[in-house]
């Protein structure tokens, strides 16, 4: 099997998440400037199998598109078109930064650490892809 990777796209830093082999397990793989998310993915799936990407779909929390939707509108539209061999779908992502930070807090991390937007970018990641491996079961 290959891994499933999933994008927390944002205007300036992304997070990344993927799956084990397997793909039983998430974990956080990286947060990147959003600049070079493109270079950084093609880098990737040239060294791991990956059969699928999921990118987080922003909406506001009464389901309205939010502001970054164009943005990663584009990003998918340049990914199909540049590598379809890897296919890349939108699952909901409402609520996964306030989760993250959740997270955060619950496992006992520093207010210092807290304000570490790329980790909260990359904890973002894998609980869009956690709950995207939920939903699939």
């Amino acid at each position: 099997m290959a891994r499933i990777l999933s994008i927390d796209y944002g205007k300036k830093r992304t997070g990344l998440a993927v799956t084990d082999p397997l793909q039983i397990i998430a974990g956080g793989l990286a947060t990147v400037a959003t600049s070079e998310l493109f270079d950084y993915l093609t880098a990737y799936i040239a060294r791991e199998q990956v059969e699928l990407i999921v990118i987080g779909e922003p909406r506001q929390p009464n389901g309205e598109p939010s502001e970054n939707l164009a943005r990663v509108q584009q990003f998918v539209n340049r990914w199909r078109k540049a590598v379809p061999q890897v296919p890349i779908q939108y699952y909901d992502e409402r609520f996964t930064s306030v989760l993250a930070h959740q997270v955060m807090l619950d496992g006992g991390l520093k207010k210092k650490a807290r304000q570490n937007k790329g980790l909260v970018d990359e904890i973002s990641a894998t609980i869009i892809l956690e709950d995207y491996l939920r939903s699939k079961k």
